[in-house]
């Protein structure tokens, strides 16, 4: 995929009206379009008052020119932004001029793409700054930005290095098939290709930490009727989501919001009470309620705390999804009186209404999902990031295997960097790129 050679528009600010709106253009055309948009063409880097002029040399707006000269932009083309009000009628009028001087309407994705090809940016940079304009907690944009800055790129970038240095070492084994390979030269291989496993195994484990910030997991309560699953649901969300009643069966649709535990997004689902039921609509909302289980990360499983578990709790439990973690959850502790059941050591008991145990229950939930709080050094990552890492973690544990082959440990180690390299967008198929841009928002 090349460069394109056109000149491209859009809206680069959010739909609605607001204060300021910002048209972007980049391309060759643009020192074109500013000299009849704008009367002249505006220093780099230096913003200019000046009217933004329709054909007749009307005024459209007022505002602010910036122009950013080849390759010193962010897409490393010409990009003459015109920051005026903020409209919708106004800016769809400034936007059909750039339109009329030349430009053509971005696709989706097209200014960062473009900064991608023009090597302002690679791949993981890229992605991270949708990540970034997404980023639904503090902490996600902060993880964003370090990707952004390039801290992914880094350590992958790293890692290929290192691989190329090994390859090297095996190239030169193979450059004197009539030489036996030494003992030393195999062991040198080992001890290199060990290295290599562990820091791309605490790569994994990072980038996993990073998909959970940029994805959240999905966090499903069940349990029978009138256990408190929708006042468990207010009491993480903070607010009266759910209808709460004593009558059973009261919910009868799945309920989903989302929330943050130390950053990382949840998504919280109430489900239907399960139990026997005649009523046809309850019917409806319990079967709901398993295919929703099927998709969960975790599942919360309340039970009276009064009644401990019981029969209808067993069959229950017996009944829910054996691959995803469930973590039992013993609420309504504020209505014990004397002695309490003896409950699980693994399960949490809680009060939905007065918040006792809340702080443990949170503190479980990031243990479930598999959070482990990494300070400063978490980045953004994605599924086709965590798909390359293990592939590379695949070939390196087959290398090992073959380590008395150099032919078949060089192929190993060279699919392996091929892997990393399509994280940063060395090796990447332009129907993937496509692919990618294609989920960015127009403008950017």
């Amino acid at each position: 995929m090349r460069p394109s050679a056109d000149t491209i528009a859009a809206i680069a600010t959010a739909q609605g009206c607001g204060g300021i709106g910002i048209v972007r253009i980049s391309g060759p055309a643009v020192p074109s379009v500013a000299k009849q948009l704008l009367g002249g063409l505006p220093a780099p880097r230096r913003a200019q008052y000046c009217d933004f002029s329709d054909a007749q040399g009307a005024a459209i707006d007022h505002g602010i020119a910036l122009y950013f000269c080849a390759p010193h932009s962010y897409t490393g083309e010409h990009v003459l932004e015109l920051q005026g009000h903020g409209g919708l009628a106004v800016l769809q009028l400034l936007l059909q001029r750039c339109i009329a001087l030349g430009a053509r309407l971005a696709e989706p994705g097209e200014f960062t793409r473009r900064a991608y090809l023009n090597n302002k940016l690679d791949l993981a940079q890229a992605e991270s700054v949708a990540d970034l304009i997404a980023a639904t907690t503090a902490e996600a944009a902060r993880s964003a930005m370090r990707s952004l800055q390039g801290d992914f790129s880094v350590t992958v970038h790293g890692l290929v290095d290192e691989l190329v240095t090994l390859r090297m070492l095996v190239e030169a084994m193979l450059d004197f098939p009539e030489e036996e390979i030494a003992p030393t030269d195999i062991n040198r291989c080992s001890q290199q290709l060990q290295v290599i496993r562990s820091k791309l195994q605490r790569t994994l484990g990072t980038a996993e930490q990073g998909k959970l910030l940029r994805e959240g997991a999905h966090i499903a309560l069940a349990g029978r009727p009138n256990v408190g699953k929708s006042s468990l649901l207010n009491c993480l969300s903070g607010e009266e989501i759910a209808l709460v009643s004593d009558v059973p069966g009261t919910t009868r649709d799945v309920i989903r919001q989302a929330i943050q535990i130390s950053g990382v997004p949840l998504h919280i689902i109430d489900t239907a009470g399960l139990r026997e039921s005649q009523d046809t609509v309850e019917k409806m909302g319990i079967a709901r309620t398993y295919q929703t289980l099927q998709n969960a990360d975790v599942i919360l499983f309340l039970l009276d705390a009064r009644q401990g578990m019981t029969a209808a709790d067993e069959m229950i439990l017996a009944d829910l999804p054996a691959a995803i973690p469930c973590l039992r959850v013993f609420n309504k502790m504020d209505l014990l009186t004397g002695i309490g059941t003896n409950y699980p050591s693994d399960a949490v008991c809680v009060s939905a209404k007065t918040g006792l145990g809340m702080a443990g229950l949170r503190a479980e939930l990031l243990k479930r999902i598999g959070w482990r709080n990494q300070e400063n050094g978490i980045f953004m990552a994605r599924e086709r990031h965590l798909l390359a890492l293990k592939q590379a973690q695949a070939c390196l544990i087959q290398a090992e295997t073959v380590l008395q082959k150099a032919e078949l440990f060089a192929e190993e180690l060279r699919l392996a960097q091929q892997a990393l390299n399509s994280i940063t967008g060395e090796f990447t198929a332009d129907d993937l790129l496509g692919e990618i841009f294609s989920r960015f928002c127009i403008g950017k």
